[in-house]
């Protein structure tokens, strides 16, 4: 499914994705299009693309074609989903059913 969602191809579409979006969430899988983490969550995306169209933005950035980001952001896990709004990355506090927050 990593071909119905855009690709940044380039360091500079990267922070052009990010910066130029004022209203909606920009939300950035990186890691490789090959990987099977990574095509199943592209499939999840892809799944909820239309209905949140309105609200947030998403976008696929293969780590191997544009590797300027992978220490920045420690993109060492095969699939790496960001959020970042305004220009901003959002932290997300999950709560584990046990309580504990990750």
């Amino acid at each position: 499914m990593s071909y119905m969602l855009p690709h940044l191809h380039n360091g500079w579409q990267v922070d052009q994705a990010i910066l130029s979006e004022e209203d909606r969430v920009v939300v950035i899988r990186f890691g490789h299009d090959w990987d099977p983490t990574c095509m199943k969550m592209d499939e999840v995306l892809y799944s909820i693309a239309e209905k949140v169209k309105n609200f947030a933005v998403i976008y696929l950035v293969d780590i191997t074609e544009v590797p300027d980001f992978n220490k920045m952001y420690e993109l060492y896990d095969p699939c790496t989903v960001m959020f970042f709004f305004r220009y901003v990355i959002l932290k997300l506090l999950l709560k584990l059913n046990n309580g504990l927050g990750i």
